[in-house]
């Protein structure tokens, strides 16, 4: 009976001789990190008037939703919230799930026929992949952000229904899908288009409504958004939002709707409190595309390998893994959190640090964790000042 966890330490035997073994740290309420790791995009998780919101809604509807949506779990403050958010993002109706990875499963789920092809992006995230692959319908990868193998994946099965899966700004390297492109090439071929907006809602677009707004693809009918609200909302949650008869759809038969617990009353509340703040936060988002430009000229002119940003996350190219991991560690060793990807995290094979910037962050400590990433940073990682790394929009990792 002990063979399998044998098997287990065997198989993470492997991944620690490949750099890739993977550790929880716990941190502290208010530690003095300076956060180049976490989502907090305008530093709305602790704002005053966010948290005030929550401990309002907590001391009214305790801790828990107690229940499904369509149980108990439905309060005043999801609808709320849903209503905002379809007025924020354009469109008919939004309908609020309990992470962005369910909501991501949902929509992709809940688009499928039995004949449908998926084509989706290789830079895609995990919970657009895995909504392809329990979808059980047949899905082609085409290379990063390239519309013509789009195209003709599309081209290749006329007749079918299609949907075109696509990320905005892609979690890896922080680029700006080709949005209008990819919508005129699914409209064309009569496909449709899903767009996973997740780090671009509250950092681009007109109010800080995301990458599909600011593509004027706000309420095309042929056009379905999802979206983490855990990220420039600061909270926990996911939407997806679209035409009326789809969200329609996803409450009578998405599975990871029907039988999840609702978001907490109090998190949602909190997350509507972000919203309005965001919408007005031009001024936010001025300074973290101030911030991304000043990271892209202090890295790149040390001779780091550097994404050029579309939003608030850039990519650090690493030498490999174990390279990425030491580097992380130095840095978080000094004061200053950085993300840390490696395969099989990433599409490409590259490791790289990725940094995901913050307005809530003081200015003075996000210059000085510049300066420590650049110290930290190991030699094999610099190239000749001011390289920056290519946007790899032809490799196809999956």
């Amino acid at each position: 009976m002990a063979d399998w966890l044998a098997a287990l330490d065997r198989r993470a035997e492997l991944r620690a001789k490949a750099g890739l073994t993977r550790t929880l740290r716990p941190r502290a309420a208010g530690d003095a990190v300076v956060d180049l790791a976490g989502n907090d995009y305008l530093g709305l998780a602790t704002h005053p008037e966010v948290t005030a919101a929550a401990g309002r809604a907590l001391s009214a509807y305790g801790l828990g939703a107690t229940g499904s949506r369509l149980v108990r779990g439905s309060t005043d403050a999801h609808h709320a919230l849903e209503d905002d958010l379809a007025r924020w993002l354009g469109v008919d109706r939004a309908l609020v799930f309990s992470s962005g990875y369910l909501a991501n499963l949902a929509a992709v789920r809940g688009l499928v026929q039995p004949r449908t092809l998926l084509v989706s992006d290789a830079h895609n995230h995990a919970s657009l992949i895995d909504g392809c692959r329990i979808s059980g319908v047949e899905t082609i990868v085409t290379p990063h952000a390239d519309v013509d193998a789009v195209a003709a994946a599309l081209a290749a099965a006329p007749g079918r229904p299609a949907v075109v899966v696509t990320e905005s700004v892609f979690s890896v390297d922080g680029d700006l899908a080709p949005l209008a492109a990819l919508h005129a090439v699914a409209r064309r071929h009569g496909a449709l288009l899903l767009v996973d907006d997740a780090h671009a809602l509250g950092v681009t677009g007109p109010a800080g409504a995301g990458g599909v707004a600011a593509a004027g693809l706000a309420g095309e009918p042929d056009v379905v958004v999802t979206a983490t609200l855990s990220k420039a909302l600061g909270g926990a949650g996911g939407v997806v939002a679209g035409p009326a008869e789809f969200v329609r759809h996803l409450v009578e038969t998405g599975r990871t709707f029907i039988f999840d617990t609702a978001p907490p009353p109090a998190v949602v509340a909190g997350v509507r409190a972000a919203l309005r703040l965001a919408r007005s936060g031009d001024d936010l988002r001025a300074e973290l595309a101030e911030r991304a430009a000043l990271v892209v000229r202090r890295l790149g002119g040390a001779g780091l390998e550097v994404s050029a940003p579309d939003a608030a996350v850039v990519s650090v190219t690493a030498p490999g893994p174990e390279a990425a991991t030491a580097w992380a560690a130095d840095c978080r060793d000094r004061g200053v959190a950085v993300g840390c990807f490696r395969p099989p995290s990433t599409p490409d094979s590259r490791s790289r640090l990725r940094l995901t910037l913050s307005a809530g962050v003081d200015r003075a400590d996000f210059e000085r964790a510049l300066d420590v990433i650049v110290d930290c940073a190991a030699v094999s990682a610099r190239s000749e000042p001011g390289l920056r790394a290519p946007q790899s929009r032809t490799e196809d990792g999956s």
